[in-house]
């Protein structure tokens, strides 16, 4: 296999619709396969050459592709040569009508229908009311009274069946015009008003296939999570799930998906030092004397207006975020769909399941009454192996739905934090009035010591013992002259819970039983230091 990158970009950006129109039809290239990165992604397609083929044209691109990325492959029978790249609109590139034009041009046939059979029953209508309104000619030839009641039978039910008729054929109308309405607001938001062409000049006795590939700004995938808890084998099925996107104006009909964790966007290195100098500051000159300085500007001459700014191309459009084996590289994960996928252009949302994985959770019911006076069923999960990026998540406790969460396994504070599911409405939390006061310390009364203490109550009304985690903060001293004194009853297991002044503890709860937790903190400092406290 033979490798080509780009050889020479001619004629980039510039529309060429004569061209367009006088060449002659070539076959259509297809999309084999896509690696999708957050925000953008990489194509290959695939288009047969004939035996004795001197040129492939890669029609109906996106506009937006990077012509810096294009890529050439062929068997070694294909010789490549330049490779020409041109934006065209739309409507005069040949080939580039979807399958939603065809729809919209069915639409449109339906509706003309529509339109038809509606005025025609009203035309009948009308007759039917001229008729009723046209007063009889008396003359000896004039109806029977027997007559006269059939004609108006008969017209009763002309006029009852051809206003139904137009009832129903009125409303088929209506529903014609917006499903037309839907189908041209899909194609502005699904097309772009320009595509790209490329040529590829080449020569081959027996033909073969040609690949290209190309990256293109827009399409992005974003990953979110599904977890499921049973609380009595204390497991967490945690299934990953990614949304995908695109507007680029290609259908992604039936590829090969592969799923990226890498950036192609981002930049590839970090910033470097820049150099710290010192100088003297040299003084600064004396004024200048107002009438002195006035007439100089009188005299100066009026500045060149500036140059004009090069028009900017456009920035592609705003994104409008399975079982796969998973490939676990030293940089980035890949996960790799094993059916193929359809992404329609437009920005729809498809959802793929990439993977589930069944868990073993340690289970604890987690409490902070100082801030919140209710208890809520946490799940500490162990190390998740690979890559697992941040993203949404959906809770389900026991079959229920319990909300939506953020899952981030790879922060620092995950293994301590783990999954909350929901509140746990059979422990009750009750907390004392905070107990605070003043008084005088010292030798000659000149610290101040503030007490404040306080006390929580716990109760387990669950038909099995919990692990109960009760959690509150400490007052930290961030100068010298503020002491803290703490004490605890009982004794909590982690004094420095997430380093920073947080207080744990944590215990087995009896079925039906209770605890009560108190804290007391003896806050010292000079009368004439003003503290200041931040929550």
């Amino acid at each position: 296999m033979k490798h080509h990158t780009l050889l020479t970009l001619a004629g980039a950006l510039l529309a060429a619709p004569a061209f367009a129109q006088t060449s002659a039809p070539a076959p259509a290239s297809r999309i084999s396969a896509v690696t999708l990165y957050p925000g953008s992604a990489t194509v290959e397609r695939v288009l047969h050459l004939p035996a004795g083929a001197t040129r492939a044209v890669f029609g109906c691109l996106p506009a937006q592709l990077d012509a810096r990325t294009l890529q050439v492959s062929s068997p070694a029978e294909v010789r490549i040569g330049d490779v020409n790249v041109q934006t065209m609109e739309r409507a005069v590139a040949s080939g580039c009508a979807g399958a939603l034009d065809e729809r919209i041009r069915a639409a449109e046939d339906e509706l003309a229908r529509a339109r038809a059979e509606t005025d025609a029953l009203e035309l009948a209508q009308t007759w039917l009311n001229t008729q009723a309104g046209t007063p009889p000619v008396h003359t000896r030839d004039s109806l029977a009274p027997a007559q006269i009641a059939a004609t108006l039978q008969a017209l009763r039910r002309s006029s009852l069946d051809t206003l139904t008729e137009l009832h129903r054929a009125r409303r088929a109308l209506q529903e014609r015009e917006l499903a037309l309405k839907r189908l041209q607001a899909e194609q502005g938001s699904a097309q772009a008003a320009k595509v790209a062409v490329v040529r590829v000049s080449l020569a081959t006795r027996s033909g073969g296939e040609l690949r290209l590939s190309y990256q293109v700004r827009g399409p992005s995938w974003s990953p979110s999570y599904r977890a499921s808890l049973d609380s009595d084998s204390r497991q967490v099925q945690l299934e990953r799930l990614a949304l995908v996107a695109q507007t680029t104006g290609e259908d992604w009909s039936g590829v090969q998906l592969t799923l990226s964790t890498g950036q192609p966007l981002a930049a590839t290195q970090g910033p470097l030092p820049r150099p710290w100098t010192l100088d003297v500051q040299p003084k600064e000159p004396p004024p200048v004397p107002k009438m002195a300085r006035s007439e100089g500007v009188a005299m100066m001459a009026a500045p060149a207006p500036p140059a004009p700014a090069l028009a900017a191309e456009p920035d592609a459009e705003p994104l409008p975020s399975f079982e796969a084996s998973t490939r676990q590289g030293t940089y980035a994960t890949q996960f790799v769909l094993p059916q193929r996928v359809s992404v329609p252009s437009g920005g729809e949302r498809v959802t793929l399941s990439l993977g589930a994985q069944q868990l073993a959770a340690t289970l604890l019911t987690r409490t902070t009454p100082a801030l919140d006076a209710h208890a809520w069923l946490v799940a500490l999960l162990g190390p998740l192996q690979g890559n697992w990026p941040a993203g949404p998540i959906a809770l389900q406790r026991d079959g229920a739905s319990v909300g939506q969460g953020r899952f981030d396994p790879m922060a620092s504070d995950f293994a301590r934090l783990g999954l909350a599911f929901g509140r746990d409405e059979s422990v009750l939390v009750s907390s004392e009035p905070v107990k605070e006061f003043t008084q005088s310390a010292g030798f000659t009364g000149a610290r101040s010591e503030r007490s404040v203490e306080r006390s929580y109550r716990v109760e387990n009304r669950h038909r099995q013992a919990i692990t109960l985690q009760v959690l509150d903060s400490a007052p930290v001293s961030r100068n010298e002259a503020i002491t803290v004194q703490s004490r605890y009853e009982p004794k909590p297991q982690d004094d420095n819970w997430g380093g920073k002044g947080g207080v744990a503890w944590q215990q087995e709860l009896d079925a039906g039983a209770s605890a009560v937790f108190s804290a007391r903190h003896v806050i010292g400092h000079d009368k004439d230091v003003r503290v200041r406290e931040g929550h």
